[in-house]
């Protein structure tokens, strides 16, 4: 633990989030307030067999850059600073060998390459042991499938290693040359949920026994912290021995920063960005639910306290996918494509005037298929219902819908019953899915007035571990509750009638629609015709 000691009394904490695509830092001080942002982009590689990576040292320089450009635009920021909090992406696997340097690129949570050895672990006795341990069910982007493809694929690659962290993890390590994971992606990826510790029995089940030595000490953030290097602090600014906290990964920093813990209030958390995850919180091991196996289950920083997850691999992603191709459509054809600029609120004021539940949209866009609230690396998108008399306002509206219907999906699946749902994510900024999210879930949703709540999780952690709260509950009063909004958007009850109705369709719809993904992912998998070309006038 560092021992970094000051003179005066410094209250700014930082929250570094190292999403996928974009890397941001913030600034808070003691009340919770932000202050300052940076951020950087940082870039994903997409491979041939479904392969998806991303640069070890390209995400620690997009990390720094980020961290330099905010101490450099705010320089009065630097002598107050009192610790940096670092959460981000989860799942994935960040190699490092024993001198700390990477072993190639990072498998991203996006990867599809371990899909078939997923399969058959959950075909077969090796799932279901590892779920008793864990709690939580194998799919495509869990560390320990990507292991073991590398040890099927790529052995000399994974022979150079030492460490096998996550995002975090390694820029935690960079900044502190501390190798470390949180509790959360360690437990939900090789550990027993109940002892808190690594399971040997996870580990040999799934034929990983022989790389125990790859997985990282735990440590918990809200309780430990590591000093900055010089190094570190010399490059963006600020004194060494600041101290670096590990924080929880960023789906659960981001729902601690909603305010998915209430203690006596019965509330839910929606991070509806490029991707869907849906929280709860269990306040007893009694409470975990153990029968879906596409469930992720995590420590809560609370003691004695777990958060569940259920997370569809696209949820934003859907609309972008559609906007885009609609944009390209009209540049294909010499027209004005469409511009990003203020195209969203007046989508979403057309929206709203649009009737409702004209088609039903399976959310499925993501090319690694779906992981919740069921895995099947072969699911993919579908509209159903079209007809003449469908316009892309009702497509589009249906994308929302569907978005909505996957979020109840996955709360089934967790046997949630919320009395009230927080909201998060890009998709909070939309009052026409609020609406559409609160009628098809039947309970009112409530927005927070900042949109940067993994950061801002991260730094309440942060601030647990610097003793400036009593306990979770505490901080929440902080960091959470002034961030609330007053007053909660409200079911409609015409559309929740409605999409009661059109909720089972839903359901049922993806639920038999396997057959069709095989026969479809067989044709796909043939040799591609050659397009059929247009043929040439003749004088």
């Amino acid at each position: 633990m560092s021992q970094y000691q000051r003179d005066q009394d410094p209250d700014i904490i930082v929250g570094l989030d190292a999403g996928t695509s974009v890397i941001k830092a913030l600034a808070f001080d003691g009340e919770g307030r932000e202050l300052a942002r940076a951020q950087c982009e940082n870039h994903v590689h997409h491979l041939p067999g479904g392969g998806v990576e991303q640069s070890l040292d390209a995400t620690w320089q997009a990390a720094l850059a980020t961290l330099s450009a905010l101490f450099a635009e705010q320089p009065e920021l630097a002598p107050r600073l009192a610790a940096i909090a670092v959460t981000g992406q989860g799942d994935g696997t960040w190699l490092i060998d024993a001198d700390g340097q990477p072993v190639g690129d990072a498998m991203l949570w996006l990867d599809n390459r371990s899909s078939d050895i997923v399969s058959h672990w959950r075909a077969t006795s090796a799932g279901p042991t590892a779920f008793r341990r864990t709690a939580t069910g194998l799919n495509q982007s869990i560390q320990s499938g990507q292991l073991r493809w590398l040890k099927e694929h790529d052995p000399q690659r994974l022979a150079r290693a030492a460490t096998a962290l996550h995002c975090k993890d390694w820029l935690y390590f960079r900044m502190t040359g501390e190798r470390a994971t949180d509790p959360a992606e360690a437990m939900w990826t090789f550990g027993d949920f109940r002892s808190g510790a690594y399971s040997d029995e996870v580990l040999e089940c799934l034929g990983l026994e022989e790389y125990r030595g790859y997985l990282p000490p735990i440590v918990d953030g809200s309780r430990e912290h590591a000093a900055l290097t010089a190094d570190v602090a010399n490059a963006i600014g600020v004194a060494s021995g600041i101290p670096v906290v590990l924080a929880p990964v960023d789906m659960l920093a981001t729902a601690l920063g909603a305010g998915v813990y209430e203690p006596g209030k019965r509330v839910a958390c929606s991070i509806i960005g490029t991707t869907g995850a849906h929280l709860c919180v269990r306040e007893s091991a009694r409470d975990i639910i153990l029968g879906n196996h596409s469930c992720y289950t995590m420590p809560c920083v609370a003691p004695d306290t777990w958060v569940q997850l259920c997370s569809n691999m696209a949820a934003t992603l859907n609309l972008e996918w559609f906007l885009k191709g609609m944009s390209e459509m009209l540049n294909a054809i010499g027209e004005t494509p469409l511009t990003p600029e203020g195209l969203l609120p007046r989508l979403d004021r057309a929206l709203a005037a649009t009737e409702p539940g004209r088609v039903i949209y399976h959310p499925f866009i993501c090319a690694s298929g779906e992981r919740g609230p069921f895995f099947n690396p072969r699911a993919r998108a579908q509209f159903l219902g079209l007809t003449t008399e469908t316009t892309h306002l009702h497509m589009a509206r249906a994308i929302y819908e569907g978005v909505a219907f996957a979020a109840r999906d996955c709360y089934q699946a967790l046997e949630a019953h919320p009395e009230e749902l927080r909201l998060t994510g890009g998709a909070a900024q939309s009052d026409t899915l609020c609406t559409i999210l609160a009628s098809v879930m039947g309970v009112p949703v409530r927005t927070l007035s900042r949109g940067e709540t993994g950061a801002a999780g991260a730094a309440m952690v942060a601030s647990l571990c610097l003793g400036r709260h009593r306990d979770l509950a505490e901080a929440c009063q902080t960091w959470v509750t002034p961030w609330l909004s007053e007053e909660a958007v409200m079911p409609d009850p015409d559309l929740q009638n409605l999409y009661e109705r059109l909720f089972g369709v839903y359901q049922r719809s993806h639920t038999n629609t396997d057959g069709f993904w095989r026969h479809l992912e067989r044709v796909n998998a043939e040799p591609l015709r050659a397009p059929i070309r247009q043929q040439e006038n003749t004088p």
